[in-house]
């Protein structure tokens, strides 16, 4: 029986010509070694997924990121692979090397989607990335938009920038992207100046909301990606639970749904926090995924506080910004303001 997608994130470079305040590789105090996917392993990896996902029923789905996955040398060679075995993908990548030779030839191999960032309003978005990303990004959007690729922009948000996100989200709704969300700042190295306090969160929610609406005819589709979604419409009564209490509806997909895979072949399983399940030149998929050390992460009873919630099968909150905060996955979710009442 077809369930649907499983996706995978593939870091196929960590080359980048950004330097991003809240990214998870040069974000770090860590001395980063180049490292590239090189295109006989690639083929290697593809294959291993979707021997993966037939034996789990599943269609494959990948993510092709980095860095920045235009500036691996062979990147060509690894998006003619994934086409040439019928994988959809997208791509999460930086502005600056997308041109329209380069949007076409991704249209021409099937390229799904494009997710750029935009984390700010001009002056906080350059200040958060790099000098004139804003205008460069705003730039190529319509490069893809001519070429039909569709277009995703992503927020992270942190104390720095989540009162000009209401402003960004108006903003991109002009230029006609197809979809816009956000996600949350998970902290490296115990950076948690930039977390914001779990009622100003609750605030921040409120306020997208009301952009979200006034917005909703606009032809840009907002997606509501955090989990605390949930407990925000269930407080205003928009959102009720099933009374099967048995079932998990919704929530972290954290070792159900999608799976991490780095340049050097560390398998996370989620990119969002360190941790490392295994490695795909040792291991496939399956032994990984079914593994131990992912099976850890599936032991959702242990979670403080979201355990004895009762939206527990629905939200769960994040504990990618749990391990960030506390250095503690099971933690409590650090903005949900339904625990420290």
């Amino acid at each position: 029986m077809d369930r649907g997608y499983f996706t995978l994130q593939w870091h196929i470079t960590n080359r980048c010509d950004q330097r991003c305040k809240h990214c998870y590789i040069y974000g770090t105090k860590k001395k980063i070694t180049l490292f590239d996917v090189n295109v006989k392993n690639a083929e290697n990896i593809i294959d291993k997924f979707i021997f993966f996902c037939k034996k789990i029923k599943r269609k494959p789905f990948i993510n092709i990121t980095g860095g920045d996955p235009l500036l691996h040398p062979f990147v060509w060679d690894i998006l003619k692979l994934l086409s040439s075995k019928n994988i959809k993908f997208n791509i999460l990548g930086n502005p600056y090397h997308l041109d329209n030779v380069t949007v076409h030839n991704l249209k021409k191999l099937d390229c799904v989607n494009y997710q750029l960032s935009i984390d700010g309003l001009r002056k906080t978005h350059d200040n958060i990335r790099k000098a004139d990303s804003f205008d460069i990004t705003l730039e190529k959007i319509k490069i893809l938009k001519n070429n039909k690729i569709k277009v995703n922009i992503m927020s992270t948000v942190s104390k720095i920038n989540y009162h000009e996100l209401p402003e960004v989200a108006r903003l991109v709704s002009t230029t006609g992207v197809d979809k816009y969300t956000f996600a949350r700042y998970c902290p490296t190295d115990n950076d948690i100046e930039q977390s914001i306090p779990p009622f100003e969160y609750k605030q921040f929610l409120e306020k997208m909301y009301n952009v979200y609406s006034e917005l909703s005819h606009c032809g840009t589709k907002f997606i509501l990606k955090d989990h605390l979604w949930k407990l925000f419409f269930y407080e205003r009564g928009e959102f009720r639970t099933m009374s099967d209490n048995n079932t998990v509806y919704d929530g972290c997909g954290c070792g159900i749904n999608h799976i991490t895979l780095l340049e050097d072949g560390t398998v996370y399983a989620c990119r969002r926090f360190i941790s490392p399940i295994g490695n795909i030149n040792d291991f496939d998929f399956y032994t990984i995924f079914f593994g131990e050390q992912l099976s850890y992460y599936r032991n959702i009873d242990n979670l403080e506080k979201c355990s004895k919630c009762e939206l527990f099968n629905y939200c769960r909150g994040c504990h990618a910004v749990s391990a960030g905060v506390y250095g503690d996955f099971f933690k409590p979710d650090p903005q949900c303001w339904k625990t420290i009442k």
